[in-house]
């Protein structure tokens, strides 16, 4: 499952970069211990600091960094193939939301320590702490959010959706009145995205996707399936959509082909480059509808680093870690590789200073940014995934009814359990 959770052409950026650093008197004791040590990093391009801060960062701790960027397809075949050998692939290394219950269950991951006030400060580190520990840390966010083309909805005299029944009564409104042929965009493709929609579906509406042992939740993941399949059989939906990726089919609210949807917060960008859209000024970001109101939480689809627990480093590695999450550097990247903030202290920060455009409700969605797993992240997603996104594809092309696709996925979920 490859996402990019930014763009380079996230913002129109202006300034020049001032590193912060931390106190040198604080760290003193740490630099000292450090002195001269190396550690290497493996992380897809998107991720890699620039030089200049890598530099500060071996000048402040003591600890030189040396960068191994490697896909982020790849990332996890070789830590597995050097775990397989007691090695480490690198001393940190990114951790994908999707991977982590794989990692911890191999036990792959060393744990880090963190304050309490750095955890608050960061909702999707949710995700990545099991049995009360941190096992990595995210740097850069994506969040699901609301979207919807505030000028196709005047003309047919609609307001805001509120909830998912409003969401389904527009869509018909909006195909009744010829405005839009299809207009509700989701992703039905055999792939990660349609698993991940199909979560966070029912996870804003119905709150519960998973049961406490982990099992599927039946009458709520039922009720996913039965609104997708409604909104199939009611033409709201491209059926295109049965074959394209999921970033095409988010795109259909920047060619004006699709009036609502919710999808990556790196759209709040896309929908304001006149390279990528067709609406600018027309898409407001607001807050997911929920099944009675609003919705009261989001799910995240973060990226993490993790120190290896067969690192020969692993002090200085966290303190890598560390520093690669901190605030001064979250600013820093936001600034020199457009990536979103994971901590809320910054994320509001870089919003009320105007340097995201159109941000909307971006910082009361970010707040709501909860874990759909209420064990965590299971070792077995890969598998869970694939059996999700197959059942989903297949109602969707008519070969299943929404019963046979979540007794399918039920079915799948229990035996994955079992094993």
């Amino acid at each position: 499952m490859k996402r990019k959770f930014w763009v380079t052409t996230f913002l129109t950026l202006s300034g020049i970069l001032v590193l912060t650093g931390c106190s040198k008197e604080k760290n003193e004791g740490t630099v000292k211990e450090n002195k001269n040590q190396e550690i290497t990093f493996m992380i897809p391009d998107w991720g890699v600091p620039p030089q200049s801060m890598l530099a500060e960062f071996e000048k402040e701790k003591g600890i030189k960094v040396n960068i191994e960027t490697v896909s982020w397809d790849d990332i996890r075949n070789k830590i597995a193939i050097a775990a397989s050998g007691n090695k480490a692939a690198a001393d940190v290394f990114e951790v994908d939301w999707s991977w982590i219950g794989e990692f911890e269950d191999a036990q792959w991951l060393e744990p880090i320590e963190l304050s309490q006030e750095d955890i608050k400060d960061i909702p999707s580190i949710s995700t990545f702490i099991v049995n009360d520990r941190v096992l990595a840390v995210p740097y850069a966010n994506d969040f699901r959010i609301g979207y919807y083309n505030k000028v196709i909805y005047q003309q047919a005299g609609l307001d805001e959706p509120q909830t998912w029944n409003d969401v389904m009564k527009d869509m018909e409104i909006l195909k009744e009145k010829n405005i839009l042929k299809y207009p509700y965009t989701f992703p039905l493709n055999a792939n990660e995205a349609t698993t991940t929609s199909f979560i966070w579906l029912t996870y804003l509406r119905d709150g519960k996707v998973f049961n406490d042992d982990g099992t599927l939740n039946r009458e709520n993941a039922l009720t996913t399936l039965n609104f997708i399949n409604d909104m199939l059989k009611k033409g709201l939906i491209n059926p295109a959509n049965l074959t394209l990726n999921g970033l095409d089919t988010y795109r259909q609210i920047l060619s004006k082909d699709a009036a609502f949807m919710v999808g990556p917060t790196s759209f709040i960008a896309r929908s304001v480059d006149p390279d990528q859209s067709k609406a600018i000024g027309e898409i407001e970001v607001i807050l997911p509808p929920g099944k009675d109101g609003k919705a009261t939480q989001t799910m995240a689809l973060t990226e993490a680093v993790g120190v290896s627990s067969l690192s020969e480093n692993k002090e200085a590695a966290k303190e890598f870690v560390k520093w690669y999450t901190s605030k001064e550097t979250q600013k820093a990247f936001f600034k020199e590789i457009s990536a979103i903030p994971t901590r809320t202290s910054v994320l509001n920060e870089v919003i009320d200073a105007g340097e995201i455009k159109n941000s909307g409700a971006m910082k009361e969605t970010s707040i709501l940014v909860k874990s759909p797993f209420p064990n965590g992240v299971p070792a077995y997603y890969a598998e869970m995934s694939n059996s999700i996104y197959n059942a989903i594809n297949s109602m969707a092309s008519g070969n299943l009814t929404p019963e046979e696709a979540v007794n399918q996925i039920d079915s799948k979920i229990q035996e994955l359990i079992k094993d």
